[in-house]
């Protein structure tokens, strides 16, 4: 067991070090192709594990979630995306969790549980598929199941410009500007006092609404400063 424990830790490390690799090469090439800029990641745990929720407006948000940070996140992706031709292996190497539409699979649920009881982070985008124009959707309430299961916060994160660098059907990285803003968290007093009094869906619509607020943060950030 000693041994099965140091290999998942030598393969854990070896990936930290591709994804600091990769990290660097995306930092510089977005910062120039989509003059990228975050805030709020000071509202994330030095340590602890907890549940990222986003708004989702590309394929790009996993990225552009993970940029700023120090260690790896966990997105749950549905499983279709691990069937393409390198995206599938790198998502794999990268803890992506998968998961299918169809059904909840109960691997990727304990997978997800597993990750933060080790201090991970588990992102989730609860609208299920990326915006049309825009605006935040109706939120699915999945996630519910994750907080039941664990003891930690949400941390509500907002994308903004990332549908128009890469809106749906494109297949190239327009030079857009991109925003992301790191939302303080929901605590988890909060959410076991929703959870005791059975107000599973006004927690889900105080979650979508937090997520709204910092995607609306990330726009007007977009927004050119006015001549003085």
């Amino acid at each position: 067991m000693a041994e099965l424990t140091q290999v998942s830790h030598t393969r854990r490390n070896r990936r930290n070090l591709v994804w600091i690799l990769f990290q660097w090469i995306l930092q510089a090439f977005f910062a120039f192709w989509l003059r990228y800029q975050s805030r709020g990641k000071e509202h994330l745990p030095a340590e602890t594990g907890g549940i990222m929720i986003s708004n989702h407006q590309s394929f790009l948000d996993p990225l552009l979630i993970c940029l700023p940070l120090k260690r790896p996140v966990s997105f749950m992706a549905r499983d279709s995306l691990f069937r393409i031709p390198i995206l599938g292996p790198f998502m794999r190497y990268q803890f992506v969790i998968p998961i299918s539409r169809r059904a909840a699979s109960s691997t990727s649920f304990r997978a997800a549980i597993e990750n933060i009881e080790n201090d991970n982070f588990v992102g989730i985008f609860p609208e299920g598929t990326r915006t049309i124009d825009g605006t935040v959707e109706r939120f699915k309430p999945g996630f519910l199941a994750l907080l039941k299961r664990t003891d930690c916060a949400i941390y509500p994160i907002g994308i903004a410009g990332a549908i128009r660098a890469l809106p749906r059907g494109a297949y190239f990285l327009r030079p857009r500007p991109v925003r992301v803003i790191f939302g303080e968290p929901i605590p988890l007093t909060l959410i076991r006092e929703y959870c005791e009094r059975g107000a599973e869906k006004e927690l889900v619509e105080l979650t979508r609404q937090r997520v709204s607020e910092c995607q609306q943060q990330a726009e007007e950030w977009l927004l050119p400063e006015p001549p003085r």
